[in-house]
């Protein structure tokens, strides 16, 4: 029997959780951005949030949305979230957080909510607050909202080629179309253009007071290998320190070699390993 029993949070422990997602600014930025933006009421926030710890002493939280979150959750408080998981149906699409404890509860919750198309269970969690030493690509800026038409067919190859699925399955793409267009018109997606074609992009898909984390880093395969990723994330990482937040974040794939190799140039380096669980 459990004796720090899992609760569902509301408004009024809002500073609580404020303050443990400021232990964890890189890991946790994604349940950071939300609450921020929508707060802890679930029918606002389009999601749950969860807590392990009394009332006094708020220990971990823990997202529960289209994703699952868990953020500074010890093995008893992945015990605890798995325990109140498990009577639950699945409705998240994935679990992605820090790697202990996102792979503690698949443990737990894989006989249950199994089996999963893919578990990646070593994405290192890179951070820096350093303008990159290396030269930027001039031709990489913010993308304008009349070239949205051209960067749709790259964000669905990026997210096709990183995720396996292609995000016009379920409902012929309108919703990822319009969270491209949403990225686009807040400034925070970017892309060099060569003959009115996309050859990178890049966006800040994160931005919270404390980091702008970038996801959808993706370069066209007929220009790789011609070394323009370093350069291109280099413009990337400059405007996002010096317009968005103190500092920069990324997680990515451990066999990515490639990819790693270009945000060590740019300045990256390790905070953490986070762990993915796709369904």
């Amino acid at each position: 029997m459990l004796t720090v029993p899992v609760r569902q949070l509301g408004e009024s422990e809002r500073r609580a959780v404020e303050r443990l997602l400021d232990l964890d600014p890189f890991a946790g930025a994604q349940v950071a951005e939300r609450i921020a933006a929508r707060g802890l009421a679930w029918w606002r926030a389009e999601g749950r949030v969860l807590g392990y710890g009394s009332r006094r002493s708020l220990e971990s939280i823990c997202w529960l949305g289209g994703n699952l979150t868990p953020v500074l959750a010890t093995e008893p408080a992945v015990a605890a979230y798995a325990d109140l998981l498990a009577g639950e149906e699945r409705l998240c699409s994935s679990i992605v957080g820090r790697a202990d404890a996102v792979l503690g509860l698949w443990d737990r919750l894989s006989a249950v909510w199994g089996p999963a198309r893919d578990v990646r269970p070593n994405q290192p969690l890179l951070a820096t607050e350093a303008l990159p030493a290396l030269r930027a690509d001039p031709e990489v800026r913010l993308v304008h909202g009349s070239e949205i038409d051209r960067l749709f067919p790259a964000a669905v190859a990026m997210y096709t080629e990183e995720v396996g699925v292609s995000p016009l399955a379920d409902d012929g793409g309108r919703g990822y179309r319009r969270r491209v267009t949403d990225l686009v018109r807040a400034g925070r997606a970017y892309a060099r253009f060569v003959d009115g074609q996309v050859v990178f992009k890049a966006e800040l898909a994160v931005v919270t007071r404390r980091t702008a984390q970038v996801q959808g880093v993706w370069v066209a395969p007929d220009w790789r290998g011609r070394g323009i990723a370093s350069a291109a994330m280099a413009a990337v990482v400059r405007d996002a320190l010096l317009r968005v937040a103190p500092t920069v974040s990324l997680y990515v794939n451990d066999f990515n070699l490639p990819a790693r190799r270009v945000y060590e140039r740019c300045g990256l380096r390790p905070v953490g390993t986070l762990a993915t669980v796709l369904f």
